[in-house]
This record gives C-alpha cells, structure tokens and sequence, in this order.
C-alpha cells in the first residue's frame, strides 16, 4: 500500500447534482461512483457490460465504506443509475448522450475514467485504433455532446479526465495518429494518456474564450493500482502478467480506495472549484511534460480530433457545441 498517500478530505455534499461516470463498473470507477452516492448525488454508471454494472450497483448499495454506518450510509445516499456506452462505438455514444441528454435533468459532473491498455492493434467500426478511441477519442466526443447540457446545469460543473504518469513517455504521431507503421502496446497507451491531458488544456481555454462559465476541466493522474484494466497483459505481454501486476501493485503502490481519491479531490473539492485546465497527481497540481503544457499541441491535436469525428472546424466553441446538437437532434 502506498504509503504517501493523500486522501480527499472535503465533506462536501452532492444532494441534487447529477454525476455521469464511465467505466463505473470496477477499479476506481466503481470507488468513486461509491463516494459520489455516498454524498447523496444520482450518480450514472455509463458502462458497456450491464450485468458487471449491475452487480457493482447492488454491491455499492449494500457495502457502505469502511466506518461508515450501513444505516446511515443508506438513508444519507443519493441513487444509482445504469447507462449502456460502449466507448469502441461512436453510434453507442451519441445514443448514450442522447438518452442522457433527454431523460435527466441535469449534469454536474463528468468523469472520463474508463480506459484500456495492450490491445492488439486493431480498427474500431468506425475506422479509428481501438485503443486511441476508447481512452481518447470517445471521450471527446461525449464531452462535446454532453457540454450544452453541462452549460444548462452551470456553475459547479466539473470534467475529469484520467490521463497517467505514464503520458511523460508519450508523444503525439499527428503524421500517423493510429501508430499503424509501428504499433507498439506502450507507445499508443501514452500517447491516449498525453491527449487526455492536452484535451483538458485546450478544452478549458476554448470554454474561456467562448464566455462560457461555470465548467470547470481537470486531468488526473491516479497513481499505480491494481485493477482490471491490466487484464489483457496475459495475452499481450506473457502468461501471468495480469497476476504480477496486480501483486506489485498491491505491495508496492496504492490500492483502489486511494487511486480514485484524486478523480475524487477534483470532482468536489472546494479548493478547486477555481481551478481549471490542470493536472492533477495525489490530491495536488502536479506538473505534467513539456508537449502536455504546449498551446499548439493542443491545438493541433483538438482540430485533428475534429477532423477524425468529421466535425467542422470553423467558428467557436459555442459554433461547435451547436454542431453536435444538431448531430443529437438527428
């Protein structure tokens, strides 16, 4: 167990926020769907295996955290709700968005958390790499899709995107974005990192010079854990990986509770309530790589991720979130 570890310390209440969170089955998701439920939020578990989903929700119901009073855990605790979004298909989330958009009333809170590590080198449906898709740029656009209703629910709305230690290795290949004249397991999963990071720069300047408020964009480093998300090492890496994994973590680095105390801080947390655009590391701003803190990387990289979902590059933010609206409407 890591030992300097800093947990999330706010008492803050989510009584009547609304909170989407994918990938909220297992891992730090489910942790963190945990802690949201039991500030009283309705939180939404946006998740591509119902029955997994399904079985976290009784779990989180009845398994309140350590200390914490089963009685009063239950009567202080907000609800829990399953959505179906499956980030390798584009057309499972713009109907996931467009189902959230319609049926709730608001959205308060974003977190980006569900992700994937050696994959195979392979095309979505949609002609984009599995991995860069599902880490990134399904992400972007649930973002874009769900922003206007964000802008609806504002002030107090907060993105969270995970991102991880690991983008200081990665770079952005804007000449081959899907690594495809040398895939390599590591190299695609930091570069998904760093763009999640770049993403969240960009994103908040651009709510910034569209006058939009009341958003406020955090990337997240959660720290080393032993979770599921290692699960395809056994066939990518060597037989027993998964298993090595998950015991050096154990010994050696935090547990679950503590890996989703930063998603927590920033989804929350008074203190950075005025903060936005940063990332994050153990509860505090932490400074990410050189290519992470460049404008016109991050420029670059939010016009290419236009132009790969086919959206148009003129014109604002405001111009663009008119865009995906329309694509909802349709």
């Amino acid at each position: 167990m890591w030992l300097f570890n800093r947990m999330c310390t706010s008492k803050v209440r989510l009584d009547g926020k609304i909170a989407v969170i994918t990938g909220a089955n297992s891992g730090i998701g489910k942790e963190t769907v945990k802690d949201f439920y039991r500030r009283g939020a309705r939180v939404i578990l946006a998740c591509r295996n119902m029955e997994l989903a399904k079985e976290a929700v009784k779990d989180i119901k009845d398994n309140p955290p350590p200390g914490i009073d089963v009685d009063e855990y239950q009567n202080g605790a907000g609800e829990l709700v399953i959505y179906s979004l499956d980030l390798s298909s584009l057309k499972s989330v713009r109907n996931c968005a467009r189902n959230l958009v319609t049926n709730e009333a608001a959205i308060h809170i974003l977190v980006n958390n569900a992700g994937a590590v050696l994959l195979p080198f392979q095309k979505t449906e949609d002609g984009h790499e599995l991995l860069f898709q599902i880490n990134y740029l399904g992400h972007f656009l649930f973002t874009l899709l769900l922003l206007p209703k964000m802008q609806l629910s504002a002030p107090g709305c907060r993105i969270v995107n995970i991102s991880s230690i690991l983008h200081f290795l990665g770079d952005i290949n804007f000449d081959d974005i899907y690594l495809e004249k040398s895939y390599k397991y590591w190299p695609a999963y930091n570069q998904s990192k760093l763009a999640n990071i770049l993403f969240t720069k960009e994103l908040a300047r651009r709510l910034q010079e569209a006058n939009i408020h009341g958003i406020n964009v955090y990337s997240v480093h959660p720290g080393l854990i032993p979770t599921k998300i290692f699960r395809h090492g056994d066939s990518s890496m060597f037989p027993g990986a998964y298993y090595y994994w998950n015991l050096f973590t154990r010994i050696f680095c935090k547990n679950i509770v503590q890996g989703a105390q930063t998603m927590i801080y920033c989804s929350v947390d008074e203190k950075t309530a005025n903060e936005t655009g940063l990332y994050y590391s153990n509860c505090n701003v932490a400074t990410p790589q050189w290519r992470a803190r460049d404008e016109q990387y991050a420029k670059k990289l939010w016009n290419l991720s236009c132009r790969l979902l086919h959206l148009e590059l003129e014109g604002d933010l405001n111009t663009l979130l008119k865009i995906v609206s329309r694509q909802l409407a349709e």
